[in-house]
């Protein structure tokens, strides 16, 4: 356990937050940290926001301030502002505060551009780099109820606490190994990202795995689908599961119902389903099957082809291979996703979309050597 009992003050009105802006207003490195609770909604409900640039934390009570214009325009000025994982955390400051924290640097990537551990959560950081080891007996309380309890402060003020601590011994290591410039870029896409919400939508279809058990239509079926479904659980903030799942949309692309009688033979879909959505995802269905053969989306290769494997294997070896030079590990230089697009592009005659910047410089070479072998 810790040995350090953190100071904070619990901010739950409009002039204490902005009080307390005032007080890091001239900091260079924020910390930032969020709790909130998400079950039965799309957009994350916020219970508790976090931050400090020294030793005192403070903790914001969303539940009872609305973010303020000087919480905003901390958010937003030039310090560093430090989270770690912070893919969630970003999606509460956009829903809290219309802002995203900005400049940002994500503990978490870092430790990926620093050893080849790049998932590690955050006691273990701490433990790895302080060599503390801070409590997790509130890592899944409730943080919504009121009021909450000295050991949840605790442990919430903890987290931006050592957050800075950590961020200091990593910063210089990224120093030694002249790797700043990476983090930079890695944590601005991020941000990029996380403000493309509604871009997001048009490219969802193409996390489902089995992809190239479609044909081209059925694939169209399954994006219009999916963009549907995004932007409607957003509007209604419902979970994405609560009004239709990938697995229940991926079977509608496969059967493409034309009519209600079609659609409830597809394998669990409910008659309440078909009262309420029927006609919107029967649109769809339509809409793909009279869409101009141009503008289909090309059929995705079997992963499991022989051709595929081996150009993949070829591709992933390349890039392991960097990532041992480097000390990384290999998703940090390329994930499996871009590496599976490359195979998709080679095989079918397209320009590949190779890595741009420092991957690049680090990559590109080895990985247009790899296909070459394999082709020839």
């Amino acid at each position: 356990m810790s040995s350090l009992t953190p100071s904070f003050q619990w901010l739950d009105t409009p002039d204490a937050l902005d009080a307390a802006c005032e007080q890091v207003a001239d900091a260079k490195v924020i910390a930032l940290d969020t709790e909130f609770f998400r079950e039965n909604t799309f957009f994350p409900v916020p219970a508790l926001v976090q931050f400090t640039a020294g030793e005192e934390a403070y903790l914001i009570d969303p539940v009872a301030v609305p973010c303020t214009d000087k919480f905003r325009a901390l958010l937003q000025n030039t310090a560093i502002k430090l989270l770690h994982a912070c893919s969630e955390d970003l999606e509460v400051f956009q829903h809290w505060a219309g802002v995203l924290p900005e400049p940002l640097i994500d503990t978490q990537v870092v430790q990926g551009f620093l050893s080849e551990t790049p998932g590690m959560g955050y006691q273990k950081l701490v433990e790895f780099w302080v060599g503390e080891t801070l409590p997790k007996e509130e890592t899944r309380s409730n943080w919504l109820l009121r009021p909450l309890t000295p050991a949840q402060c605790h442990y919430a003020a903890l987290d931006v606490i050592y957050l800075l601590k950590v961020w200091k011994l990593q910063a210089e290591k990224l120093a030694m190994l002249g790797r700043r410039e990476w983090v930079d870029a890695e944590c601005a896409s991020l941000i990029e990202l996380a403000g493309r919400s509604v871009d997001n939508d048009q490219q969802w279809y193409t996390r489902q795995r089995q992809l190239w058990r479609l044909a081209p239509r059925q694939m169209e079926a399954y994006r219009l689908m999916t963009t549907w479904r995004e932007g409607e659980t957003r509007r209604r903030n419902l979970p994405r599961n609560w009004l239709i799942s990938d697995k229940l949309l991926f079977a509608i692309a496969e059967k493409m119902p034309s009519n209600r009688y079609e659609l409830a033979e597809v394998d669990d879909v409910k008659p309440m389903l078909i009262k309420k959505e029927g006609d919107a995802l029967l649109a769809m269905v339509k809409q793909a099957q009279h869409c101009d053969e141009s503008a289909l989306p090309k059929r995705w290769p079997d992963p499991m082809h022989t051709t595929f494997k081996s150009r993949f294997k070829a591709l992933k070896k390349a890039v392991t291979a960097k990532a041992n030079d480097l000390g990384v590990a290999p998703e940090m230089l390329m994930r499996r996703r871009d590496i599976e697009t490359l195979v998709m592009q080679d095989l079918a005659g397209e320009s590949l979309t190779l890595p741009s910047g420092w991957r690049g410089d680090y990559l590109n070479a080895a990985l247009v050597q790899a296909l070459e072998e394999r082709s020839s």
